[in-house]
Order: structure tokens, then C-alpha cells, then sequence
């Protein structure tokens, strides 16, 4: 066994997307934290900048959404890019990579540098339990070790001789067991008592293509209903203009505000979000905030997506209970209509602290407590051990 000195590790991450950003961050915190000498390097955004990584490419690089069409005009400059980290890496040689999400990307780069002896984690595992399982072959071949953000999915991964340690899902710790709603309208500039609907149309770019006008078009129509109806839209910097101008397209005109960033505030604030369907709409669960899950693509993406699916739900909310505690439109189904009407009943319920109300916010807050828990060392200490830095 290697003599290492306790607080030296050289890692090398790759994180896709906002939410790859802000789970790669949390995990640098537990690492700076057992190796305060750490040097990060790869492919990352601004939270993990914080953190002191060095990114080669920008997180937003790995940013793609659908499958055909969608994506092909990326896929030469992300195939390029993998071979350029690859090259440099292989290297370089880290002690540790660490693949957070972004499977499409990570695990094929993850298993040339296995082949290579250099230690592979992925952090987040794939959602084999939902869809495209023949991956589960993938990840073995690819990675020593995975890191799960729910509790069910080492079990699951163990029946095919995959080691994983459930670490908590670090959003769990981010968001408050309890929020105060009044001041998260107060920071937003919203009216203290109209109602409040999250509008979240999604963080990427071709998400918001293909939703963003339903979405609004689907308030505009809640509008003429409840008029009082206060709509605040968090906005991923880069696409604000784009969200602002379907939003005005909508004749919503004073009625909605579009921030840049302040996703949690507006979650916080308000009584129901219309959503996307990805990573936020676990995080309006654990802000105990009822919901409806929308999401549409191109129509060779659905048809796709559809064939591969192995669960009847797509929001995490409802994978994780094993339920419909909360409706999905899917494709043809989401409707402006059909969203409206989703969201009226979810206001009519809340205005009349209804029993589903309570019953969904105690659900939610049991999930919050399954997940709480102190992912960043829990991670740290998982990747201490196929590192070889902690004796046994």
C-alpha cells in the first residue's frame, strides 16, 4: 500500500448542469474538509469554483437535453471534449475521478480511466430504477464505487455486484425542516397575502423551448381565474431573457416577475409551483410545497423516452414515494389547459388548508428526513476508502 500524506488528494471531477454544479460543490466541502490540501481539476461551474476547482471547460459544456435531433449538432464537441480530458488526465493521473451525474458523458470516460488503474466514483446513481437499465452492465465495467442519493438504490445496484453507499441527498441539508414564507415573499417583492404560483419552466435551454410557453400560457388562464394570482419565475441567468420574453408573450404583463436565480426563495414563498420535471422538483418536496410536474420534448426524444421507461412516474417526488402523491403531464397530455386546471385545485385546497394539503406537507416532511443527512462526509469518507487514504 501506497504511504500517503493524510491531507494531500488530487481529484479530478466532471459535473454537468446547475444541479451537477451545486452537488459537486457540496461534496468538495467534504473533502477540503479530510484533505485540506486537496487540488481539484476538470469540468465545473461557479460553485464548485468556490470550493477552489479548476475547471478546463464550464459546466454548461455538458449541458444537452432529448435524444436525435436534439443533440446530434453537440455531440462532436462533447465527444471532443471527453478525449481532450481523457488525454490530460490519463496524464496527470488524479488519485480519485469522480463522475458526478452527467452519465452520457461520465460513465464512458469513466471506464478508460479505470482501465487505467486510476479510481473511479460516480456520484449520483443513474436512474436504472426508472428507466434504460441495460446501464446497470455500464456502471459495473465503469466505476469502483457510487455514491446514492437514495436509500433504495444501493440494494439495488448490490444484486449486480455494484458497491454504493447511500450518502444522502445533499439538498436534504440545504433546504430548512421549516421555511418562513412571509419573508421569502418579502425578499421577492411579492404581496404578503395573494396567492403565489412558482412558475419553472426548467434550467436548459431547449427545456425552455419546448416548455416555457405552455407554461405561461397555463397562467395566463389561472390569471382570468383567480386574478390576484402573483406568479415569480426563477430564472437560470443565461436563459432570463428568453423565460421574460415567453412570459410577456402570455399577456401576463405585472401579474409575474422573472428573477434571475432565487429558485429556493421562490419556492419558499409559494403556495403551489407549476414545474419541470428533474432535480427542482425535489427540491419543491422538501420545501413541502405542492405541485405540478409538466414536462414536454421533441417528439423523436418522447418516443424514445417512452420505450425505455420501467416506472409509471418521471418526478422524483413520486419515484421516491412509490406514488402519484403529486399529478404529471407528460407530452400531449400537458396541455395549458390541463395544467391550470392542476394548479387551480392544488390553490383551492391550499386556500381551504385542506386535509390533502396537511397529508401531502407530512409526507414530504418524512422524505426530508429520510434524506437528511451529512452527505459531504459521508461522501468524503466513502472516497477515503477506495483511495486507499483511511486504514481499515
Amino acid at each position: 500500500m501506497k504511504t500517503w500524506n493524510p491531507s494531500i488528494l488530487k481529484a479530478a471531477l466532471v459535473a454537468g448542469e446547475t444541479s451537477g454544479d451545486l452537488l459537486a460543490g457540496l461534496l468538495l466541502d467534504g473533502m477540503l474538509q479530510r484533505w485540506p490540501q486537496l487540488t481539484s481539476v476538470g469540468i465545473g461551474g461557479p460553485q464548485m469554483a468556490r470550493r477552489g476547482f479548476e475547471a478546463w471547460w464550464p459546466h454548461d459544456k455538458l449541458a444537452v437535453h432529448g435524444f436525435g435531433w436534439d443533440v446530434l449538432w453537440r455531440y462532436r464537441e462533447i465527444v471532443g471534449i471527453r478525449k481532450q480530458l481523457k488525454t490530460r488526465l490519463l496524464s496527470g493521473r488524479p488519485d480519485v475521478f469522480v463522475g458526478v451525474d452527467a452519465p452520457d458523458f461520465n460513465l464512458d470516460l469513466e471506464a478508460d480511466l479505470k482501465a487505467e488503474g486510476i479510481p473511479t466514483v460516480h456520484f449520483v446513481c443513474p436512474s436504472v430504477w426508472a428507466w434504460r437499465a441495460e446501464r446497470l452492465e455500464k456502471i459495473k465495467r465503469s466505476v469502483d464505487h457510487v455514491l446514492c442519493l437514495f436509500p433504495f438504490e444501493p440494494e439495488l445496484l448490490a444484486q449486480h455486484h455494484i458497491a454504493a453507499t447511500y450518502v444522502g441527498h445533499p439538498l436534504a441539508q440545504v433546504i430548512p425542516m421549516q421555511v418562513d414564507r412571509a419573508q421569502a415573499r418579502a425578499t421577492l417583492g411579492l404581496h404578503p397575502d395573494a396567492p403565489v404560483v412558482a412558475v419553472l419552466p426548467g434550467s436548459r435551454a431547449s427545456e425552455v423551448k419546448y416548455l416555457a410557453q405552455y407554461f405561461f400560457d397555463a397562467a395566463a388562464l389561472i390569471q382570468r381565474e383567480r386574478p390576484k394570482t402573483q406568479f415569480i419565475v426563477p430564472a437560470v441567468p443565461l436563459l432570463k431573457d428568453a423565460i421574460t420574453s415567453a412570459a410577456f408573450a402570455s399577456g401576463l404583463g405585472d401579474a409575474v416577475k422573472v428573477v434571475a436565480g432565487q429558485s429556493h426563495a421562490a419556492l419558499a414563498a409559494c403556495d403551489v409551483t407549476l414545474i419541470a420535471s428533474g432535480t427542482a422538483t425535489l427540491e419543491a418536496a422538501l420545501f413541502r410545497r405542492p405541485m405540478v410536474i409538466a414536462y414536454r420534448m421533441g417528439p423523436l426524444s418522447w418516443q424514445i423516452m417512452r420505450r425505455k421507461r420501467l416506472q409509471p412516474w418521471v418526478g422524483l417526488p413520486n419515484i421516491v414515494c412509490q406514488d402519484f402523491v403529486v399529478p404529471e403531464l407528460l407530452q400531449d397530455a400537458a396541455t395549458p389547459r390541463a395544467m391550470a386546471d392542476q394548479v387551480l385545485n392544488w390553490l383551492t385546497a391550499a386556500t381551504e388548508q385542506s386535509e390533502t394539503i396537511r397529508a401531502l406537507e407530512q409526507r414530504f416532511a418524512a422524505l426530508h428526513d429520510q434524506l437528511r443527512r451529512d452527505t459531504p462526509a459521508l461522501a468524503a469518507l466513502a472516497i477515503a476508502k477506495i483511495v486507499d487514504r483511511r486504514p481499515d
